[in-house]
């Protein structure tokens, strides 16, 4: 019998952490798979996953168990257990942590449910729909003491973390301004309504939101795993502002330093054109203002990413790579006495590494939070189409009820939080 080295070199079984994927469809099977993988690295192990469509559940579990088998040199792995609800997953007391990766208007009910059961989160990004069910996300975790990692995965890469040192420590002068670039979405969508198919629990699925008919392009493909349709259908997501925002907008906020608060002002327009079901907006432009006159500015185009502008010169960083005013300062390394911004080479494996060491990720859950408020507050200015005052420390806006009434959204039973 020939058992590969690398067994012996991992944790004992009896040292293992173990965790539960709740959400295995597009992106939640890729988290699940890089769990998995990082998880052999690390010592914890998939125990169990959970999802509302039993196609999806039954292919993550058959493929977790696989990939076990394969990688642990067996003949066969059965140790992951599958859920149609959430709670049941999270009623469990040998688990000790949960990667969440369902549609964004579960986020906020499903991390909140999970702080509360005491598990420690992988929380796909924007960290919640509302801004009201973040704040409450940040005093579950921390009142709780439990690691959350936010998936702003862009945190863990090289390329972003160097910008970002570079900015901090003044290489390109005082800065002045931020310019963001999101994609576009497109499409249509069909509104038609259709049977549900017998393997969904929609009902299920509509959770907190208004009862709608079934249609695919309302939920995700039933045959593939392509880009879900409810990304494109405001009750269910925002947007690009809030998809690709969540990710951009992180990176502006911590190459300012301002990943723990907010601007004071915020003016935007943006088209909604109609596109038959698919209701979010398109193309828009949009402003913000810091208390240190910093102006970001943030507008649809190509390529994505962020360009930083200095009295000194400027730099652009996107997910391929940085370009920079003085291509000399891509050797950078800070020195002592220098900004030395949180390192982490893999995303996955930090979360993983944080629950034993009970220390804080790359993007905790008061990072999350922030990133993504600047992402919602921008999504209601483009709504009202009028400039809004923004009080960064008590996270409201100033004057303007009909715009505070959007920092949340009434939910159905018994789905409050």
């Amino acid at each position: 019998m020939i058992i590969r080295s690398s067994v012996f070199s991992r944790p004992a079984p009896s040292d293992q952490l173990l965790l539960g994927c709740i959400g295995v469809g597009r992106q939640g099977q890729a988290n699940m798979m890089e769990l998995i993988y990082r998880g052999l690295e690390t010592g914890a192990r998939v125990v169990a996953v959970c999802d509302l469509d039993r196609h999806r559940l039954d292919n993550a579990r058959w493929l977790a168990e696989k990939t076990y088998a394969l990688e642990l040199g067996l003949n066969k792995y059965a140790g992951i257990k599958a859920y149609h609800d959430f709670r049941e997953l999270l009623s469990r007391k040998d688990i000790d942590g949960v990667v969440i990766s369902v549609p964004d208007f579960w986020h906020g009910i499903v991390a909140l449910a999970a702080a509360r059961a005491g598990k420690d989160i992988y929380l796909e990004k924007p960290l919640t729909y509302s801004l009201v069910e973040g704040q409450k996300l940040v005093k579950a975790v921390r009142q709780k003491k439990l690691v959350l990692q936010t998936g702003s995965q862009q945190r863990s890469s090289v390329y972003f973390l160097k910008a970002c040192e570079i900015v901090r420590n003044g290489l390109i002068g005082q800065l002045q301004a931020i310019k963001v670039r999101l994609p576009e979405d497109t499409g249509r969508g069909d509104p038609r309504p259709m049977p549900v198919p017998p393997n969904l629990d929609y009902e299920f699925w509509l959770g907190p939101t208004p009862e709608a008919p079934y249609t695919e392009d309302r939920v995700h493909p039933q045959m593939s795993y392509d880009r879900p349709g409810w990304m494109q259908v405001e009750p269910y997501g925002r947007g690009m502002i809030t998809n690709w925002g969540a990710h951009m907008l992180d990176i502006a906020q911590w190459g300012h330093d301002t990943e723990r608060t907010g601007p004071v002002s915020i003016e935007a327009e943006a088209e909604f054109p109609e596109r038959g079901l698919f209701n979010v907006h398109t193309r828009f432009r949009a402003e913000s203002v810091y208390a240190d006159g910093v102006v970001l500015a943030m507008e649809s185009g190509d390529p994505s990413g962020v360009r930083f502008e200095g009295s000194e010169g400027w730099l652009f960083v996107r997910r391929e790579g940085i370009e920079v005013s003085n291509p000399a300062l891509l050797g950078y390394q800070p020195g002592s006495g220098q900004v030395r911004l949180y390192h982490s080479s893999n995303h996955m494996k930090n979360f993983l590494e944080c629950l034993r060491s009970r220390q804080d990720p790359a993007a905790p859950v008061e990072v999350g939070h922030r990133s993504n408020s600047l992402c919602i507050i921008t999504h209601i200015a483009m709504k009202l189409g009028r400039k809004l005052r923004w009080d960064p420390d008590q996270e409201k806006f100033i004057g303007d009820e009909e715009a505070n009434r959007l920092l949340d959204y009434p939910r159905r039973k018994p789905w409050q939080i």
